[in-house]
């Protein structure tokens, strides 16, 4: 499902589209990393010290788990300052009040709250093994930031592409879809806290997983793991249901076809993916793997949201406005 769109269509400003496709590129592999410094417990690796690292600008001698949680910061902090970049090209291309700064500007918003949740985070020390009920909400919070972010950068890339990305009122056009962004939402958070029960209380077998869920005196983490697949499955579901309405309604232009293959064949490899995850127990690549595969149906649901909306706006000859 290529997020780019046909060279038929003019780039409204080629080089910051590259830009800005470039910036959501290297943003997923920057969540991923960072979700492997949750699984790997190695969140204190700096102790509770922001934005140095255990007292240290730069560690000189780090063990493994102050490389990971450098690694990840590093890299969040070049993400942060592309982020500027694409702000201050933005604002010289284009004049005050114009949609790609509005974008541009959203992206570095939530790229700065994406660094201060992080680092309240390690500060408060809701790391490694911690199993405060309260370090939930923190990483519920860091999955409904990450996923708005992500949907930031996919405006920024439509807005320098095509120059139609949509305000956030138009989804009351589409109510299926904002529902469906929302049940993702629900979904991920849901999720993030169920990777947090399996990387804290790691069960030896499946049957001694399923026991923990069903145990009235086990964690907190533990027990509102069932939620998870509940509400993923709900939201795959309005998902394929989506995707076949689309296919089966009104004529629709062959990228919004192909959008919508892609993401019922996404929605379906990530219910897969899933299962496998419970069925091996959640080991740390599967959870990885379960991530990325949101983060893309996300991003591909952002990005057919624009499509609908530019297809709203189109005379019945199929020509643009």
């Amino acid at each position: 499902m290529s997020l780019v769109v046909t060279s038929a269509s003019k780039p409204r400003h080629k080089a910051l589209a590259r830009f800005a496709l470039g910036l959501l590129v290297y943003t997923v592999p920057v969540i991923l990393w960072g979700a492997f410094v949750r699984a790997s417990l190695s969140g204190d690796g700096c102790g509770d010290h922001w934005p140095l690292c255990d007292g240290e600008l730069v560690p000189l001698d780090p063990t493994s788990k102050k490389a990971v949680e450098f690694t990840h910061r590093v890299t969040s902090g070049f993400a942060w300052i592309f982020a500027l970049v694409g702000y201050l090209w933005a604002r010289r291309l284009d004049p005050k009040g114009s949609s790609i700064r509005r974008t541009s500007g959203w992206v570095l918003v939530f790229m700065t709250t994406e660094a201060l949740v992080g680092a309240a985070i390690v500060v408060l020390r809701m790391v490694a093994s911690n199993p405060e009920v309260a370090r939930a909400g923190w990483m519920a919070a860091h999955l409904v930031n990450t996923f708005v972010l992500l949907g930031a950068l996919t405006l920024f890339v439509r807005e320098a592409w095509c120059g139609d990305a949509p305000r956030l009122r138009s989804l009351r056009r589409e109510p299926l879809l904002g529902l469906i962004l929302v049940a993702l939402l629900l979904a991920g958070m849901s999720g993030a806290i169920a990777a947090l029960g399996d990387t804290l209380f790691p069960a030896e077998t499946l049957a001694e997983a399923l026991a923990q869920d069903l145990s009235p005196s086990a964690h907190l983490f533990i027990r509102l793991r069932i939620w998870h697949p509940i509400l993923a499955l709900g939201a795959a579901g309005l998902i394929l249901y989506l995707c076949a309405n689309l296919w089966a309604g009104e004529p629709l232009p062959s990228r919004t076809r192909r959008i919508a293959v892609g993401l019922a064949g996404l929605t379906i490899l990530q219910v897969g993916a899933g299962f496998l995850n419970v069925a091996l127990l959640a080991p740390v690549w599967m959870q990885l793997l379960h991530l990325f595969l949101a983060d893309v149906i996300w991003v591909g649901l952002i990005w057919l949201w624009c499509e609908r909306v530019t297809e709203s706006a189109l005379p019945a000859d199929g020509a643009r406005i």
